[in-house]
């Protein structure tokens, strides 16, 4: 028997990821966010949602440009800190001892420590209640080289062991299961 509940959002499992943005060094800042996804294949764009408190609002909205930097279980704990530290009150690369390095097109910087770093570029900001969503087109994606496959130039998720975030906890992701269309692939003889 199922229960109704009051409407929430128990979309889970989301990526935990880490928001850079900022145009110079004194800038800078991080910020922890799971209400990040796709929107759009071609062209490619995605959106993050931002409660408007938050210290990086203003500079979100300011530049109008990000670096969506996936996470790992090497960089839980700086995920987590990240979100519940304000930029106001600390310097958040230097005390995670992350590194910002130059994007290759968007001024903000992104983590090199960081597997996949999505350079976006804000479209529209829509004003929804406890969150703002900013609808952004991706113009350029960063990989580390060691998560690159040589044979097939495909970026292995599972080999950069990808943080995700389930209502309020912090998981790795688990073994593959299957791939896209395997359920009607045709059976080799």
């Amino acid at each position: 028997m199922k229960h109704n509940w009051k409407p929430g959002t128990m979309i889970y499992p989301l990526p935990a990821v880490l928001i850079s943005c900022g145009v110079v060094p004194e800038e800078y800042n991080l910020i922890t966010a799971s209400w990040v996804g796709t929107i759009c294949t071609n062209p490619p764009m995605c959106y993050i949602s931002i409660r408007p408190e938050r210290h990086s609002y203003p500079i979100l909205k300011k530049n109008m440009e990000f670096v969506i930097n996936l996470t790992t279980k090497d960089m839980a704990f700086a995920t987590d800190w990240c979100g519940v530290r304000s930029g106001k009150d600390y310097d958040k690369f230097k005390e995670m001892k992350l590194t910002p390095v130059p994007a290759s097109i968007v001024k903000a910087p992104c983590i090199d420590e960081s597997p996949l770093c999505i350079e976006c570029r804000v479209r529209e900001i829509l004003s929804l209640g406890s969150h703002n969503m900013f609808i952004s087109d991706v113009i350029n994606v960063m990989a580390d080289e060691k998560y690159i496959d040589p044979a097939t130039g495909a970026f292995d998720m599972q080999k950069a062991n990808l943080l995700v975030y389930s209502h309020g906890h912090y998981y790795e992701m688990g073994k593959e299961i299957g791939k896209f269309g395997w359920s009607v692939q045709k059976k080799k003889k």
